[in-house]
């Protein structure tokens, strides 16, 4: 009798469902937005994010929420996305944060700074350290809404056309880098120069400029750096987790109906991760091609790391000296940094050198 009345509740119940779904379906608005991504359709892990987001936010609201992505430069220029989603000339962008460094050093914090956190201390800072929030905070200001929506893990530190030993090798040298580590580097002599991804193949071949960073193996291998600098150096200490954003006009995210802004954020947290796992796939095999081709691997020497970190030290107190937000929000990761590589050294780090060394020998 009890199973008989089980399998009538269970039968009343599917069938209530079946008839609430299209109600529920009908009741969603349809909304279609357009994506300016600040990455060219070749660099497909990076770009394809923006592709990975606009499928899952469409699947899950059965067509309704439609996005889609643009490659970078056919709306705007990736220098001008800030300005195109916060003035609404497009709805949403996937791009670094630190790119509108020049409106504001705190948005170099959104993306990474030299000597930072890696991939993992990112996420942790970002999702449960209060990072996002305290961005948010900051990017409301220009009518952004950010979330995190795709992490590279630790860079290399780029491309140079001569070998780099000391920082007498650096004077003079100019580097596309951005942003804060532009600053730090310039403290050591380098020129910086902000330069599109598009353009630092031609401007290395040229010799236009000295030395180049991007992201990593993968992507460089696609761009052809090692054609024209066979110097490839390590590690990029300017970003060891740099997280690429996804903004929002902030008007169009509070007109989201609260079902469709949790389907965003899903869909870019998943995105956050899924770009991170590919990276760490794909960045082994890219590196014993280059390898094979040529390259040849060098790291950065202790006396360059060590006058890097403490020109970013000095960068820091700097700027937090006449920036109130940026102040705020370093202060916050700095903290949590010490906090996180207190834990790292222990387990993460006896666990990776020993596994390391268990590699070399074989």
């Amino acid at each position: 009798m009890k199973r008989r009345q089980f399998l009538q509740a269970t039968a009343v119940g599917a069938a209530s469902t079946a008839v609430a779904a299209p109600a529920i379906a009908q009741s969603a608005p349809e909304v279609k937005w357009r994506l300016q991504s600040g990455f060219p359709k070749s660099l497909d892990t990076i770009y394809g994010a923006a592709e990975t987001i606009a499928k899952y936010v469409s699947e899950a609201t059965d067509g309704k929420f439609q996005i889609q992505p643009f490659a970078a430069g056919e709306i705007v220029g990736t220098p001008q996305i800030a300005d195109a989603v916060g003035g609404g000339t497009v709805e949403l962008g996937h791009t670094c944060s630190y790119y509108y460094f020049g409106k504001d050093p705190t948005f170099a914090i959104g993306t990474a700074l030299p000597f930072g956190l890696n991939a993992r201390q990112q996420n942790a800072w970002l999702y449960h350290g209060g990072g996002n929030d305290l961005l948010n905070e900051f990017y409301a200001k220009h009518n952004l809404y950010g979330m995190p929506a795709g992490n590279t893990g630790v860079q290399m530190g780029g491309w140079f056309r001569k070998e780099i030993k000391t920082v007498q090798d650096l004077q003079g040298l100019k580097m596309r880098i951005a942003g804060l580590a532009g600053q730090v580097m310039a403290k050591l002599g380098v020129v910086p120069q902000q330069i599109p991804g598009g353009d630092i193949y031609p401007s290395l071949e040229r010799g236009t400029i000295d030395a180049a960073e991007w992201v990593g193996p993968y992507d460089d291998e696609k761009l052809g750096f090692s054609k024209v600098a066979p110097y490839y150096y390590y590690p990029g200490f300017w970003e060891g987790g740099p997280s690429i954003h996804l903004f929002v006009n902030q008007a169009k995210w509070k007109e989201l109906p609260k079902a469709y802004q949790a389907i965003l954020t899903t869909a870019s947290s998943y995105a956050n991760n899924d770009m991170l796992a590919k990276y760490d796939a794909r960045n082994p095999a890219a590196l014993r091609r280059l390898l094979g081709a040529g390259t040849q691997l060098r790291p950065f020497s202790q006396e360059i790391l060590e006058a890097a970190y403490k020109a970013a030290n000095e960068v820091y107190d700097e700027v937090s000296g006449k920036n109130a937000d940026f102040k705020k929000i370093y202060e916050s990761v700095r903290g949590f940094r010490n906090e996180e590589y207190l834990w790292f050294q222990v387990a993460e780090y006896a666990f990776d050198t020993f596994m390391i060394r268990a590699r070399a020998r074989g």
